[in-house]
């Protein structure tokens, strides 16, 4: 059964950094490529990062590059997003999420399996 089970999320002062971590769980993690995602009430999820399964290759959505950064840990089977120099535009729930196949994608629709969500709350 996969499961993933994000944590990290919590109330932060704008240009603080956060970084969220997934943990997967009942499947080869190596094998697939991972995402996160966020969702504010009222409007669709949001593609953040994605990386392949290797590590090798990310994409990045619409945030600032500069500021979040995707990585993984193989070996661990945890997926992390680094979020700097945070922004009260940046408060939103979190979500990690398991690609269809080995290749990054930025589309929800490729993604099969999400966790609960960790709430991302940034203060002025």
């Amino acid at each position: 059964q996969v499961q993933l089970v994000e944590s990290g999320g919590g109330l932060v002062q704008a240009g603080g950094s956060l970084r969220l971590s997934c943990e997967a769980r009942g499947f080869t993690f190596s094998s697939y490529s991972m995402g996160w995602f966020r969702q504010v009430p009222g409007k669709e999820r949001e593609f953040v990062a994605g990386i392949s399964w290797s590590g090798t290759m990310t994409s990045y959505g619409n945030v600032d590059k500069g500021r979040v950064t995707i990585s993984r840990d193989n070996a661990n089977n945890m997926v992390y997003l680094q979020i700097d120099s945070l922004k009260p535009e940046d408060t939103a729930v979190y979500y990690c999420g398991r690609c269809r196949g080995p290749y990054v994608s930025k589309s929800i629709r490729d993604y099969d399996d999400w966790g609960q969500g960790t709430q991302v709350t940034v203060s002025s």
